[in-house]
């Protein structure tokens, strides 16, 4: 059974972290470029970071370039999100997102992020 497990979401002072981890199983993580996925409330899913498989290629939005860092770790099958900085815009359901190459597609049931005074 393929599972994705999102942690290390909650409440967060603006200026704040929070380091976001997901963890995987069911499948061979190294195959699979994973992602981070946001939902904001009211509003349609937003595409935040993605790593290659073997880690070596990052990306992200233009929102959060130069404040959130991703990672992974292909012996525990985990990927990571490290965010600084953040905003109350950042506010946010936060998915993890695995997609190899044959069109394989799996998420997470998310993890609430909440950015407020």
């Amino acid at each position: 059974e393929v599972q994705l497990v999102e942690s290390g979401g909650g409440l967060v002072q603006p200026g704040g972290s929070l380091r976001l981890s997901c963890a995987t199983s069911g499948f061979i993580f190294s195959n699979y470029e994973m992602s981070w996925v946001r939902q904001a409330p009211g509003k349609g899913l937003e595409w935040v970071s993605g790593i290659s498989e073997g880690g070596g290629r990052t990306s992200y939005a233009d929102s959060v370039k130069d404040r959130f860092t991703t990672s992974r770790d292909n012996d525990k099958m985990t990927v990571a999100l490290q965010m600084n900085s953040l905003k109350p815009e950042d506010t946010a359901v936060y998915y993890c997102n695995a997609k190899n190459r044959f069109g394989y597609d799996y998420w997470g049931q998310g993890t609430q992020v909440t950015v407020s005074s």
